[in-house]
């Protein structure tokens, strides 16, 4: 009688396991974020670009060939936008002095009357059951914490900077030889749904970049048109910025009122009623993108309900900050075509996107 040494067994995950392993891979993201959000951002870019250097293969130009191509052509244009808005940005420089002796005296106003405040506030202090005063020992710095974390987020731009490009050219060149590994990971029978999985996740992600893209040259556009018609300074400038912060989750408005409001103060002066006025416009293109534009060209692609949409917002903006909130989207929109193609998860993937 002969038996077999090794057994197989299956057993399924409990709880306490599924939230073990969901804890490791939490704390693996937060360890290797800059790495991570690397990958994830060399990935978004190599699914907008791969259908331009397929276009490029049915002229008979080699893959590795393509991608090279399409990378210096994405490169130059990037650092010819670069150069334009270096040179407003350089042009505003110059002029900063004048904006700088309206925001000197607003700036002592205010000093002056938070002064009077910390003075009123000296006379009380809080005193024990004794009657003796009480010793507060000063927190730590708010500046220098909001100065670690952006030297830290410093970090993880220029992180991305150096390795996106190299890593989309290598994703795009090797992409046939990637997606046979990929396919090798899985067994035989599993293989045509993992193909239909891969090329939902393609569309989606491509159809999310290439929404942001338009609504961000809308509302740029209608900045500039409504900056320039108003006679601020550096109009494109002020248009480019003001429209692309309008895309930003929630705080998006206020930051996008920053700049205008900022370079108004030498053309308006006291009049407050153009400042509400830049304010009401800048939030009326808010609200046309997040209800009209932002529906119609991105919504349609993502297919998240609107809570799935804030819940990941606030989860990866607090996770990574800043990066959080681009990739937020992204990977939630991955996370349902995942689960979709999962019969296990498939209810997960409904609920995103009821």
């Amino acid at each position: 009688m002969s038996t077999n040494p090794i057994q197989v067994v299956h057993a399924r995950s409990n709880p306490s396991q599924r939230i073990i392993a969901g804890g490791i891979v939490l704390a693996f993201l937060n360890y290797a974020s800059a790495v991570v959000i690397t990958l994830l951002v060399s990935i978004l870019l190599a699914y907008f670009l791969d259908p331009i250097v397929e276009w490029l293969e049915r002229f008979r130009v080699p893959r590795g060939v393509g991608a090279l191509i399409v990378l210096l052509v994405v490169t130059s244009l990037v650092v010819a936008l670069g150069l334009v808005v270096w040179d407003k940005v350089d042009a505003f420089a110059n002029d900063w002095p004048e904006y700088s002796k309206v925001l000197s005296g607003v700036s002592a106003a205010l000093d002056e009357r938070i002064k009077k405040i910390e003075d009123a506030l000296k006379g009380i202090q809080p005193t024990d059951q004794t009657g003796r005063l009480v010793v507060q020992q000063e927190e730590p710095s708010m500046i220098r914490g909001l100065l670690l974390r952006g030297l830290g987020s410093l970090y993880t731009l220029l992180l991305v900077v150096s390795f996106v490009p190299f890593l989309v050219f290598f994703m795009l060149a090797a992409k046939q030889d990637i997606w046979h590994a990929t396919m090798q990971l899985f067994p035989p029978t599993e293989r045509t749904g993992v193909k239909e999985a891969l090329e939902d996740l393609s569309k989606t992600l491509r159809g999310y970049i290439v929404g942001n893209l338009l609504v961000a040259a809308i509302l740029s556009v209608a900045s500039w048109i409504f900056f320039a018609v108003i006679g601020l300074e550096n109009p494109f400038l002020l248009g480019v910025t003001s429209g692309v912060m309008n895309l930003v989750p929630y705080l998006g408005t206020v930051m996008a009122w920053v700049p205008p409001l900022v370079v108004g103060l030498t053309k308006f002066g006291t009049n407050w009623a153009a400042y509400v006025g830049i304010a009401l416009m800048i939030t009326f293109f808010h609200l046309i993108a997040i209800n009209v534009l932002i529906p119609k060209l991105v919504g349609k692609q993502v297919h998240l309900n609107a809570l799935a949409v804030t819940i990941s917002l606030l989860f990866w903006g607090w996770f990574w900050g800043g990066m959080g909130l681009l990739l937020a989207i992204p990977i939630t929109a991955a996370t349902k075509v995942v689960c979709d193609h999962v019969e296990e998860w498939q209810p997960v993937g409904r609920w995103l996107s009821t």
